[in-house]
């Protein structure tokens, strides 16, 4: 069994506006356990200077830390398929996603590198057996959440109980045999693709409960019209991706750098 805890690991953190977040979610993941985590920030030209603080800290972690400044808010989904282009490139044998507003707890990144062992994807979930939300969310966010895991679980048949789930841990095998050209979401919806191409695929995920917290600075960039315009965009993602079998896994072959 790989022991992904004492192998290169890429944290790909996609931002904007998260000047204020980002060192203390950097120190924080700093102070894990981990021999070889290396970071990657993407920044989409974050008017609150972002870009900047990252340069900051990647100065302070020479060969550790990389930025990817981008220009203009070009979408998360976008932001994640570039990061994670960079993350294979340099070798990483597993790739991070989360969040920086310090709503995905650091402290649970180690359990997720562990359950790689002896699974493809790690899922941080808010909504399996001691998974929890923050009672900060008012009643209608918490309602809306839990609303669209089901809809696109019962659309889609996904065995996953947190379906959008943006903390993930991923096997170098397992994004490069996904093939990453075939991801098309670039907003909501792209957790929800990754985890259907995934499972179509026949790669195994497994749920590792966490405390999502609401973000302590700054304003939450998903709102109701974003989630509702995902509900019609599960039946999109099935249009394209119902067909998969695990045979239409990708070679392994070196990533294309980001454009």
């Amino acid at each position: 069994m790989a022991n992904y805890l004492n192998e290169p690991v890429t944290l790909v953190l996609p931002t904007y506006n998260e000047a204020k977040n980002l060192p203390e979610m950097v120190k924080n993941l700093r102070d894990l356990p981990l021999t070889d985590l290396h970071f990657l920030v993407v920044d989409d030209g974050s008017p609150d200077g972002t870009g900047q603080v990252a340069e900051t800290l990647a100065r302070s972690m020479p060969g550790r830390f990389q930025v990817l400044h981008r220009n203009g808010k070009l979408g998360l989904g976008t932001a994640y398929l570039a990061g994670f282009r960079v993350a294979l490139s340099t070798g990483a044998a597993s790739v991070i996603q989360m969040d920086a507003d310090l709503s995905h707890p650091p402290a649970a990144l180690p359990q997720l590198l562990e359950r790689l062992g002896e699974c493809d994807v790690a899922v941080g979930s808010r909504y399996v057996t001691g998974g929890r939300l923050d009672l900060r969310w008012g009643r209608g966010r918490r309602w809306l959440s839990r609303w669209g895991n089901f809809y696109s679980r019962l659309v889609l048949g996904l065995e996953l109980h947190d379906v959008t789930a943006g903390y993930k841990a991923w096997r170098r095998e397992t994004l490069l045999g996904m093939g990453l050209e075939r991801i098309h979401s670039n907003g909501y919806i792209f957790q929800v693709e990754m985890a259907y191409v995934a499972q179509r695929l026949g790669y195994r995920a497994c749920e590792v409960p966490i405390f999502f917290e609401d973000r302590r600075i700054g304003r939450s960039k998903m709102d109701t019209r974003v989630k509702v315009e995902a509900a019609w965009r599960v039946w999109q993602v099935w249009w394209f991706h119902h067909r998969l079998t695990p045979g239409d896994r990708s070679p392994e072959a070196a990533p294309q750098a980001p454009v």
